[in-house]
């Protein structure tokens, strides 16, 4: 057991304690914007570097890591790295919201849900115990409320956050029923006395109740099909707060899941569960993404594929490289919505140049020379650290790289050696996406991965005809006017959802004034009990 004094837990406390300094100090503050935001960027950036250190520590001593720490609270080496990724994009997020929203009001409410947002963030990443765990889920949630109703005119985001609402309750709903079904088998709501027994026992029909249950909420919390509808329309948020919610706090299910390694193990119709609904997601999601102008609104298809795939790579039980997704993507992510702009610039420029048509290349290699590559980067990187089946995975998802540069090739003057330069850009991303999957693999990250031979071939034939659809569209998108016009509506999935959620928990909404955008979102939004 580590001491409470210990340098590791020690460094591990001083993240959300900042940040929940930092929003109280935000609560209060004037009307002075340059000191509310250099106070919080300085805050920040102290806790950043105590991320750090307490990753550090937890490195060097992977044993106190493992042992947990007092109380209800526990340091763990997959909580560490996700606590730095979490205040580096924070800190990185506040910076940019510094600029953006210069000249805006409510400026000192919105830093104050900012950093309550990541220090709740913070108290989940170091939960060990089911009432800490659900608490701050749901307090990042609710929190998270306000900063996606910044702008308490917009019905569309009144709409997605009253759609999360209600997502959010019954996630916290099945929690509570998970956790009640641990407590009745175990006796403690402790997570390390649930992983003891699992170790000392296995698993029981409670605690495969209760592993369902957390699959559920996780499904719920996460945005996957068929709950996938609000995640699209909080793109009328202020862009930093969709960086925040793409970049972070979406990506938590994948954290609990991976956190919950133990317990998914002892229960195979969990697992199961969470790899048919995550593959559903990645293959519808990534096709309506292939339909969509918006450059937000793409971002955010692609993210719920990629939250799909991520669930999918925890449902066949591998936990490192599901936890190496949420790092890549979470960087990725963040990067590309606050950079959005720029795409608005590079399809400016390329609408100037003259569309003229040359001929396809052949798509039917693609896969195969995906599949090369990364078999070659994990004999040489990473040998024995996937299952063969993983190898097939990844070439299937990575071989658009192949073939997407020159399918939007426009010039004619370029199509002679667009072809032969689309095709080494494509293999050296392939390449480099290999070699860092392998690197990225030896990092110590505490995780040990169990894989499901047959649901990892049932996945790779998901993949397979995802690939197969996708090249259709892309290659004959004419012969496929009306597939393209039911994957442009997302299947009509959220609207049914909708209807569904409205039904359940009726309301009606009171858009606020643009003038009145500081008041927050009180009277923006009232919900009634019954139609």
């Amino acid at each position: 057991m580590v001491l409470p004094a210990s340098p590791l837990f020690v460094c591990a406390l001083i993240p959300p304690a900042l940040m929940l300094a930092s929003s109280l100090l935000s609560s209060f503050a004037g009307r002075d914007e340059d000191i509310l935001w250099k106070r919080f960027k300085g805050l920040a950036a102290a806790a950043a570097l105590a991320a750090f250190a307490s990753l550090l520590l937890a490195c060097l001593q992977p044993q106190a890591a493992a042992a947990g720490g007092p109380g209800w609270l526990a340091v763990s080496l997959p909580g560490a790295w996700a606590a730095l990724l979490v205040q580096m994009l924070g800190t990185t997020i506040a910076v940019f919201s510094s600029r953006y929203l210069q000249g805006e009001p409510g400026q000192a409410r919105y830093a104050a849900a900012l950093a309550g947002v990541l220090a709740a963030v913070h108290v989940l990443l170091l939960a060990d115990h089911w009432a800490v765990l659900i608490a701050a889920w749901a307090a990042a949630g609710v929190v998270l409320q306000r900063l996606l109703c910044f702008y308490g005119d917009r019905p569309f985001a009144l709409l997605a956050a009253h759609k999360k609402r209600i997502a959010d309750r019954l996630a916290d709903l099945l929690l509570l029923a998970a956790a009640a079904l641990a407590w009745r088998e175990t006796g403690s709501l402790a997570l390390s006395d649930l992983w003891q027994h699992l170790a000392n026992q296995g698993g029981t029909l409670a605690l495969h109740a209760s592993a369902v249950c957390l699959v559920l909420a996780v499904i719920l919390r996460t945005a996957l099909f068929p709950v996938h509808g609000w995640l699209i329309q909080v793109m009328e948020a202020p862009t930093p707060v969709s960086a925040l919610l793409h970049a972070g706090v979406v990506n938590l299910g994948g954290y609990v899941l991976v956190r919950f390694a133990p317990l998914l193990e002892q229960a195979p119709a969990a697992r199961w569960l969470v790899a048919g609904v995550g593959l559903g997601t990645a293959m519808l999601a990534g096709l309506v993404m292939l339909t969509r102008v918006s450059i937000k609104v793409r971002l955010a298809w692609s993210t719920v594929a990629q939250m799909g795939f991520m669930l999918l790579e925890c449902g066949l039980g591998l936990y490192t490289l599901a936890m190496l997704h949420l790092l890549g993507h979470s960087l990725y992510k963040a990067h590309a919505f606050l950079s959005s702009s720029n795409a608005v610039n590079d399809t400016r420029a390329r609408m100037m140049r003259p569309v003229t048509r040359h001929s396809r290349p052949s798509l039917a290699a693609a896969p195969l020379l995906a599949l090369l590559v990364v078999m070659l980067s994990q004999a040489v990187l990473a040998p024995a650290s996937w299952p063969w089946w993983w190898s097939g995975v990844l070439a299937l998802a990575w071989a658009p790289l192949l073939w997407l540069p020159i399918l939007q090739g426009r010039d004619m003057k370029e199509a002679a050696g667009s072809v032969v330069s689309g095709l080494v850009s494509g293999l050296g991303m392939v390449m480099g996406l290999a070699a860092l999957a392998g690197i990225a693999h030896r990092l110590p990250l505490g995780l040990a991965d169990m894989p499901d031979r047959p649901a990892g071939i049932v996945s790779l034939l998901g993949m397979a005809a995802m690939y197969l659809c996708l090249v259709r569209l892309q290659v004959q998108p004419q012969g496929l006017a009306g597939w393209r016009r039911w994957s442009y509506a997302g299947f009509y999935v959220d609207e049914f959802a909708t209807r569904m959620a409205l039904r359940l928990w009726p309301a009606r909404w009171v858009p606020a004034a643009p003038a009145a955008r500081g008041a927050g979102m009180s009277g923006a939004m009232v919900a009634a009990a019954s139609e």
